[in-house]
């Protein structure tokens, strides 16, 4: 046997018996009825599991069946649609739970398995490469729109059903949580790192995510020459607009301005400024460097906790 079909014999051996196929349910008229269906992945052995919250949706309950057939109820601990990741917990499962790996060791090129439900088919594995790395997906929850940070993109196939399920290294460590079909032979996966181990922590916590708010409009720009020399940046964030009685406003930040730093980190694009705006940015006022008319400016912004209506 060549050694890729013993890798992928052996990642599946190891990751299929961590996923489960997941269906939720919400009450109505006539009884009971599915709001979603998709797979999830066991990271502990009292019974919690990983999913995507666009397959947890509204619903509260549901149920999992693993791959050795057995069958448990599942309420719903929290869903955060702004990561797309969502926590169920059921009884605690004969199954052993997945070993959580690192994204960020991740390259291009490197061996991935994906382990699914896609179309009902329970413990289906997909194999591939990676064949990108930093990608985004935009999201909304109300009218918040930000974007899911350093999104892996694989070509090992991924169909409707697959959504929550694992992606794996040739090790056995879940290094994603697969969650979009892109288009032919284009698949996406939520990264398993330092971010999505705190969203899950918070999940775990407190069932929702807090994260702060400034109220900026921005896209990523590279700096000119001069502008290199005399900030020490390469890049920034040019401000497309301020939201109106936002943090940002009042802290005199105006279209056209060039963040270059946020809390004296460097930010070059929506996800660097979006590692910053957890929980604990919400009310700590944070100097905000920006470049304005050809002369650095340093501004003192307070972040609000981030609402529905923000």
């Amino acid at each position: 046997m060549d050694s890729y079909s013993a890798t992928v014999i052996r990642v599946a051996g190891m990751v299929t018996r961590h996923v489960a196929a997941i269906q939720m349910a919400a009450n109505g008229r006539r009884g009971p009825y599915r709001v979603g269906a998709g797979s999830a992945v066991l990271f502990t052995s009292d019974g919690f599991l990983v999913t995507n919250a666009h397959v947890v949706g509204s619903a509260e309950k549901g149920s999992v069946v693993f791959a050795d057939g057995s069958r448990t109820a599942v309420e719903v601990v929290g869903a955060d649609p702004l990561s797309d990741l969502a926590i169920v917990h059921g009884k605690a499962p004969d199954a052993t739970p997945a070993e959580f790996g690192d994204a960020e060791t991740l390259r291009v090129g490197q061996l991935v398995v994906a382990v699914g439900n896609p179309l009902g088919l329970a413990g289906s594995v997909t194999a591939g490469v990676v064949s990108g790395l930093g990608r985004s997906i935009p999201v909304w929850s109300g009218r918040n729109r930000r974007v899911i940070e350093d999104v892996i993109q694989t070509d090992a196939a991924l169909n409707p059903g697959n959504s929550g399920g694992a992606l794996a290294d040739a090790r056995g460590r879940i290094v994603g949580i697969n969650t979009a079909i892109a288009g032919a032979g284009l698949g996406l996966a939520v990264p398993v790192n330092a971010t999505s181990r705190r969203i899950i922590a918070s999940l775990l916590q407190t069932g929702r995510v807090r994260r702060a708010y400034l109220g900026l409009v921005s896209t990523p720009v590279r700096l000119g020459a001069n502008a290199i020399v005399r900030t020490g940046h390469r890049d920034g964030l040019l401000v497309a607009e301020v939201l109106p009685g936002s943090p940002a406003e009042r802290a005199g930040l105006r279209a056209g301005d060039t963040v270059l730093s946020v809390g004296l980190k460097s930010v070059s694009n929506a996800e660097s400024l979006q590692k910053l705006l957890f929980a604990d940015a919400i009310g700590v006022p944070l100097d905000i460097a920006v470049l304005r008319d050809g002369k650095e400016l340093v501004l003192v912004a307070v972040p609000e906790e981030m609402t529905d209506g923000a």
